[in-house]
């Protein structure tokens, strides 16, 4: 009787290149979100300014390409400042303005069916 000895063949990899890429680059993903949640956490972030409304812009007006005249609350203070590419120059101070939390009341606006109707009377045809 012969005997025939079988040799073990190599392991066969079942992993694909493109399922070990992928592994790759999710684990890579989920370590730069661990990353960002802990700066998040413990306040590596900096500071946030929620709430904290300082410095508001209320108006800008262009005088030119690169000018322009710019009124700003900070605080308690309104400054008109005069803005270009290269500097900027405080104009004039102004006390801060008490504005209420509520919006003034405005009118109701005429809805289109109003206006054509009073524009068909106005001309005599209606």
């Amino acid at each position: 009787m012969k005997t025939q000895s079988i040799a073990p063949s190599a392991p066969v990899h079942t992993d694909s290149p493109l399922i070990s890429v992928s592994a790759a680059l999710g684990g890579i993903i989920m370590l730069i979100l661990l990353v960002a949640w802990i700066a998040r956490r413990f306040g590596f972030a900096g500071t946030s300014m929620v709430g904290k409304k300082t410095l508001q812009i209320r108006a800008s007006a262009s005088l030119g390409p690169r000018e322009r005249v710019v009124v700003v609350d900070i605080e308690d203070v309104r400054l008109v400042l005069g803005v270009t590419a290269s500097q900027i120059t405080h104009l004039h101070t102004l006390p801060a303005t008490v504005e209420s939390d509520q919006p003034l009341p405005q009118e109701n606006p005429a809805d289109f069916q109003n206006l054509m109707k009073k524009l068909l009377k106005r001309s005599g045809k209606a």
